[in-house]
């Protein structure tokens, strides 16, 4: 395994055709802030976060994931992380160098083992954020993202062999065997996974709530504007986080959260967890039962995207 070179997660960024509808949603029943702007293009921010977005929206004939961008801690480390990339053979979009995003940094961009561009980078402008205040269901930041893959396998060893990710825990079925991995850059229990599905996309993108008021404040506000909700309000035993999925006007997957397990990394031994028993979706037995609906929900549409850089 490379050493682990990556801190955070920063953004998911997502194509849509209706962009104003879409920044419309996540300015205003999800709660992030527009913070950037221009023609065909929008940066959203979470008010408690020091990334200068979160989200990042483009305007596109289709739907697909444009990029998820983590951090690093220095331009040495990115560079680093680019070298091993391109000598391993993995295909990168572009040299490291300037960013011209919010923020500025330096960074690159390249494809993972099933197409999604990747992007990592360091020394960008820390935004002006603020304390979330209690009873503020507002997101404070981006908790993790969650992507299907036709090749699960294939896919967690690429990001544990190239970029330094851990096992946290796995989730298995009887009958179906192992079925999604949670892998961690820091001491959260995760920031990104990777569910077993019929093809890759967005399997859902997870923002994270002050605390349990908050996050049921938020849950409630959801459900009173009508936004369909697809599984929740529950609680999870891998990460131990709660959690609430709602759909987006393009029917990706979001989820409101709180409460993120952090772990020893020192101590930490991954789980098996066997989802077929109902205590380990939802620890609470408040949720809907997860069934083939909220599966095929959360399979979202193939990505249009894969090998094929966004335009900016």
């Amino acid at each position: 395994m490379t050493d682990r070179l990556i801190t955070h997660l920063r953004h998911v960024d997502l194509a849509v055709p209706d962009l104003a509808r879409q920044r419309d949603f996540f300015t205003g029943a999800w709660g992030l802030t527009a913070e950037h702007g221009d023609t065909g293009i929008s940066f959203l921010a979470a008010e408690g976060s020091p990334e200068q977005y979160v989200v990042r929206l483009r305007r596109a004939a289709e739907k697909r994931i444009d990029l998820i961008a983590f951090g690093a801690a220095t331009p040495a480390d990115v560079d680093a992380l680019a070298l091993g990339l391109a000598t391993a053979g993995v295909p990168l979009v572009g040299e490291p160098g300037a960013l011209r995003t919010p923020g500025g940094g330096y960074g690159f961009r390249f494809f993972d083992n099933e197409g999604r561009t990747v992007e990592i980078s360091a020394d960008v402008a820390v935004r002006d954020h603020r304390r979330i205040e209690e009873g503020e269901s507002v997101p404070v930041r981006l908790s993790h993202v969650v992507v299907n893959s036709a090749d699960p396998e294939g896919t967690v060893a690429f990001y544990r062999r190239h970029l330094g990710f851990r096992l946290s825990d796995t989730l298995v079925h009887p009958r179906m065997g192992e079925m999604m991995w949670f892998l961690r850059i820091n001491s959260w229990h995760h920031s990104m996974a990777v569910a077993r599905g019929p093809h890759p996309s967005l399997h859902h993108a997870s923002f994270e709530l002050r605390g349990l008021d908050e996050y049921m404040r938020g849950t409630g506000r959801l459900l009173r504007a009508g936004v369909e909700k697809i599984w929740g309000p529950g609680r999870h035993l891998a990460g131990n986080n709660t959690f609430s999925y709602f759909l987006d006007p393009h029917g990706n997957t979001v989820e409101y959260t709180t409460e993120l397990e952090h772990v020893d990394e020192d101590t930490w031994h991954p789980h098996l967890y066997d989802f077929s028993r109902p205590e380990v979706s939802d620890q609470w037995g408040t949720a809907n039962a997860m069934n083939e609906f909220v599966a095929a929900r959360s399979f979202n549409d193939p990505d249009a995207g894969l090998f094929t850089a966004p335009p900016v």
